[in-house]
């Protein structure tokens, strides 16, 4: 009885780290991947007779340990996850000032190539034409400007 249990919770372990290991294949979330490698040392742990128990704490110790530990590092390095549109990708360009941003007014901004309605980051802001700003963010079609800080090479 005890050769058979064991055979079955090895091919279970087994068969867990496959389908997450399909799952981490068909999301790419960074996290399944995490199960799989729990599972894989869960085997580990049936073929050399440990316990279902052992098992079972060996696979929520490693998951777990490496999800916490390892998937933010991972997902940084692998920019992994939601990337900026293009609009949210002109937050912290700069623009040239086409049209003069006027106190409690809007002004034009050109930045890649394309000219845009702009305003300033409070309602005191004004830039004249030829300046160049910063853009802090975009709020409908609309850029939201700051005055350029002077950056260091």
């Amino acid at each position: 009885m005890a050769e058979y249990l064991l055979h079955h919770t090895i091919i279970f372990w087994l068969a867990l780290a496959v389908i997450f290991a399909v799952a981490e294949g068909l999301t790419l979330s960074m996290i399944t991947i995490w199960f799989t490698a729990g599972a894989a040392v869960a085997t580990v742990v049936a073929a050399f007779g440990g316990d279902i128990w052992v098992q079972f704490i060996a696979f929520v110790a490693v998951s777990t340990i490496l999800l916490i530990f390892t998937r933010p590092v991972l997902v940084k390095h692998l920019k992994v996850g939601r990337e900026k549109n293009n609009v949210e990708a002109l937050e912290g360009k700069t623009g040239l000032v086409t049209k003069a941003i006027e106190p409690f007014g809007s002004g034009l901004v050109k930045t890649g190539g394309i000219v845009w309605t702009a305003i300033g980051e409070n309602q005191n802001f004004t830039a004249q034409e030829g300046e160049t700003v910063e853009i802090i963010r975009v709020e409908g079609v609309k850029l939201i400007v700051k005055e350029l800080e002077e950056r260091t090479a």
